[in-house]
């Protein structure tokens, strides 16, 4: 039987139904690709192309200083996977530091989605269709077959279409569900260009800028946590973001002593 839409059984007594991610991807999600336009279809290899190049471009110009990394490798020293998590605002930086590493991307169907698949499958990532409104639990279950098979997945917690800075559930669903832990972070850029009419705030880095990125430590979600337990791993999660992104935004505007002093503790 296909495990991505057999239905499995309803959710035990004491758990929250609107966070059972164990059953049937169909019950609250449509996850039929959406019906596009010729103009839009025409558009879709043109626009990943030149999002292509300009990653292809820009990207290794940036100088990227990293901290808080321990933490993920002593998740990897333990046997486990990593399940990513930062904001939409990040996208074009963290793309290309962690291009080729085999990273599963959740990945809207909607236009965007369809171009944005074109780009990073050509920079090594895997994609699992879907979304908070379309399609959602059956990306979360392509995700969770990926972790078991040995490889890191990342959310862009607050999109596709925001609201911004607001963590949705799917990372914390998947830590439960398998066991994983997750792990937050974001990208400061000491030079680059904010679009500001974006609902994201988006941000590309100029060339030669320098950019830190900042990981927290690791969350774990317990397979048998409950509504009250899946609130607090989110508040967590939440609170976790808005760290590192308040440290990272802020990094280039430190003095030489408070960076030295945040290393220390980050790296610690």
């Amino acid at each position: 039987m296909d495990p991505l839409t057999t239905a499995a059984p309803g959710p035990r007594a004491g758990e929250d139904p609107e966070l059972e991610d164990n059953r049937s991807p169909a019950v609250h999600y449509d996850t039929r690709l959406p019906q596009l336009s010729r103009w839009q279809r025409w558009q879709i290899p043109i626009i990943a192309s030149a999002g292509y190049w300009m990653l292809r471009t820009l990207g290794p110009t940036v100088r990227f200083e990293v901290l808080g990394w321990q933490h993920a490798e002593r998740v990897y020293a333990a046997g486990q996977r990593c399940i990513w998590s930062f904001w939409h605002r990040s996208i074009f930086s963290v793309t290309w530091w962690a291009r080729h590493r085999g990273v599963v991307v959740m990945n809207s169907t909607n236009f965007d989605g369809q171009w944005t698949r074109r780009v990073i499958e050509r920079l090594g990532y895997g994609t699992a269709q879907g979304s908070s409104t379309r399609g959602g639990l059956r990306g979360l279950a392509v995700m969770a077959q990926r972790l078991e098979q040995g490889l890191d997945v990342a959310f862009t917690i607050d999109g596709p279409r925001g609201p911004r800075y607001v963590a949705k559930p799917g990372p914390v669903l998947l830590a439960r569900r398998t066991g994983c832990p997750i792990l937050v972070f974001h990208v400061g850029l000491e030079n680059a260009w904010t679009l500001a009419k974006t609902w994201d705030l988006f941000q590309i880095p100029h060339p030669f800028s320098r950019a830190v990125m900042v990981f927290a430590a690791p969350i774990g979600v317990p397979a048998d946590a409950d509504r009250d337990t899946m609130a607090q791993k989110h508040a967590e999660m939440q609170s976790g973001l808005e760290r590192v992104r308040d440290l990272a935004e802020s990094w280039f505007a430190l003095s030489l002593r408070e960076r030295e002093q945040h290393r220390a503790t980050w790296n610690a």
